[in-house]
């Protein structure tokens, strides 16, 4: 997918939501868990549901690494069933890879050409030779962590280096690698008061926005700073939505609550 069909994506839904599939079995109905690949059906049901209300998913793969290659073959049945019935859907790969020259280019064999992803988040700690081999496939996106909305994110991120914080030198210093227009960052959206910085130094890369719900971010806040005129933002909710519900209802629950974010953004974007 390219950056000109998300965003066509992006106005003709109203929406830039990303659903995080994160599947725990202790927390989907029991009813699913009698199946041979709960996991998989889960999945399937909250996409036929959201998916006309949503431009991205991201399965962040520990939830699938966990349940060893039980989990990774319901990744797999994920990815493709999203590829095969919802094309235009942009898919993230959650795996936070990040080490370098051929390692690097394997993480990205696996997930860009056996799993079809659309991108991966990437941790920039090992420096331009543990992101450029994922920056050289064609129309994939590399999704560098920059500032996380975790607590411990502030542990490193927001130290001072020749007058700017770490984070400012990452986002920086990612300009120059090698087709470096293929970069989105990840933002948190309980660091809002950030986005005004970050936008100064990447005004028309798209931002990846986890926090948002039961994370207690804001929407508004976000958007005040981080929208652009190309939207430039992906922002992700996980658990307050596939988990609204732990009944046979939990698929609808689940739209209902896409839709109420999905109508703060139609809101946000019809004054933009």
């Amino acid at each position: 997918m390219t950056k000109e069909q998300l965003i066509k994506q992006i106005r003709l839904k109203k929406s830039f939501l990303c659903i995080g599939l994160d599947v725990d079995l202790d927390k989907i109905p029991e009813h699913l868990k009698e199946l041979d690949d709960p996991i998989f059906e889960f999945n399937k049901q909250i996409i036929d549901a959201t998916h006309h209300l949503t431009v991205a998913y991201k399965p962040n793969i520990a939830f699938y690494e966990a349940y060893g290659i039980k989990g990774w073959q319901s990744l797999e049945k994920t990815i493709h069933y999203l590829n095969q019935n919802y094309p235009e859907i942009f898919t993230i790969a959650d795996a936070k890879r990040g080490d370098i020259g051929n390692t690097s280019t394997r993480y990205a064999k696996a997930y860009f050409e056996d799993l079809s992803f659309d991108s991966i988040t990437v941790a920039p700690y090992m420096g331009r030779d543990s992101v450029e081999p994922f920056l050289a496939f064609k129309d994939k996106f590399t999704i560098l962590l920059a500032l996380t909305s975790n607590a411990g994110g502030l542990d490193f991120q927001t130290l001072e280096y020749d007058d700017a914080q770490l984070y400012q030198r990452v986002l920086k210093t990612s300009l120059n690698y090698k087709n470096s227009e293929n970069l989105m960052y990840v933002v948190g959206a309980t660091r809002p008061e950030y986005f005004q910085k970050i936008r100064k130094i990447v005004p028309n890369h798209f931002l990846l926005v986890p926090g948002v719900g039961a994370q207690g971010g804001s929407l508004q806040d976000v958007c005040k700073y981080g929208l652009t005129k190309e939207i430039g933002l992906l922002v992700n909710s996980s658990r307050g939505i596939i988990y609204a519900s732990k009944g046979t209802d939990f698929a609808e629950k689940a739209s209902e609550k896409a839709l109420e974010l999905q109508q703060e953004m139609k809101t946000i974007l019809d004054t933009q």
